[in-house]
């Protein structure tokens, strides 16, 4: 006799995306996102607008989410959402919504860390991506976060290097910023990176020790570069747009790449799996696929809507808590900080 599968609604809200997915067991039925566009005007996320857009739009997206997986509430096996990290004021939005519909409809309540689920989020089944087997490295990229982890099951995972300061996403961002980019300017550094000259201008790789990252030097050599030469030239940005962008991309992901082979090395594992916003940038994408072939890497890259912050990755976390009976009571709270 067939068992009846797990469906898990997971609700996201960890920054200024509201996010909701059901998943029949490890598949996807539904994965909606609203985006917040109030913030380009401000050049970053403001909390406390995030906060009530979530309010607004949580709702909505959840009935879409529901509506577009062809599940009605009363099928629901769970409710998965963000604990943390993240901003506080929308992080309670999504867990208070969580906490309220699960006890409404009588079903188990999951807390999930949402950098366990940007790694876990290899795990959902999507046709044409493998999934890693355990042990593997996870490199985790985002604008509030850079990690690599050693990941030895679903639940058994340690961060051995992270950001001493910046993450690599903030640095992208910055760049951006001083480039006179809208926000979020990451992406536009990858687009014209990709038409520019990745050696046209050299900056120096910041000396962390072990497995650490560093990104504020970098970010401040940028600054200085870009100011000094448009002193030079008030037109410098925008000849040398592609190139200048090029060789921010390059020496970003030459600090990424030392820190991986070095992980690789102290730990004996090849299998690395990236995770993270700035995981969808193609610069990085295609330099882990061509140390395949260099290094011997086996390497997985993400589909690129579950990259960024999605709720599909938070629901495949939620179904295998489920798996272990691993569920939260109505007393668990949103943590901007939360244990790793």
């Amino acid at each position: 006799m067939l068992k009846a599968p797990i469906y898990i609604l997971a609700i996201e809200s960890s920054c200024d995306d509201t996010a909701a997915a059901v998943l029949s067991n490890n598949k996807v039925l539904s994965n909606i996102v609203a985006r917040q566009a109030i913030h380009e005007q401000y050049g970053g996320v403001v909390p406390e607008l995030a906060s009530r857009a979530h309010q607004q739009n949580i709702v909505p997206v959840i009935d879409v989410a529901l509506k577009n997986a062809n599940i009605n509430k009363n099928q629901l096996s769970a409710i998965a959402f963000t604990q943390g990290p993240g901003l506080m004021g929308s992080l309670l939005v999504g867990s208070s919504f969580a906490k309220s519909m699960a006890m409404a409809l009588n079903i188990p309540l999951i807390a999930v860390n949402h950098m366990h689920a940007h790694i876990l989020a290899h795990f959902i089944d999507e046709d044409g991506f493998d999934k890693p087997k355990f042990p593997f490295l996870a490199l985790t990229i985002s604008g509030g976060h850079t990690q690599i982890v050693v990941v030895k099951s679903f639940f058994d995972m340690g961060i051995i290097g992270e950001t001493t300061d910046d993450a690599v996403g903030e640095a992208f961002d910055k760049s951006a910023k001083i480039l006179g980019f809208p926000y979020p300017g990451g992406p536009l550094i990858d687009k014209y990176a990709q038409l520019g000259n990745p050696k046209a201008f050299k900056f120096t790789k910041p000396k962390v020790p072990n497995l650490d990252f560093s990104f504020s030097g970098l970010k401040t050599q940028i600054l200085y570069f870009i100011r000094n030469n448009v002193i030079l030239n008030e037109n410098f940005i925008e000849e040398n747009r592609n190139d200048i962008c090029a060789s921010i991309q390059n020496i970003i992901i030459e600090i990424l790449m030392e820190k991986l082979k070095l992980a690789v090395k102290q730990t004996g594992i090849t299998q690395i799996a990236i995770g993270g916003g700035v995981s969808a940038n193609s610069g990085i994408r295609n330099t882990l696929k061509e140390s395949e072939k260099k290094l011997g890497w086996k390497t997985f890259i993400p589909k690129f809507e579950y990259t960024t912050d999605n709720a599909a990755m938070i629901g495949i976390v939620g179904y295998h808590k489920f798996l272990e009976n691993q569920f939260n009571n109505a007393s668990v709270v949103a943590k901007a900080r939360i244990e790793f």
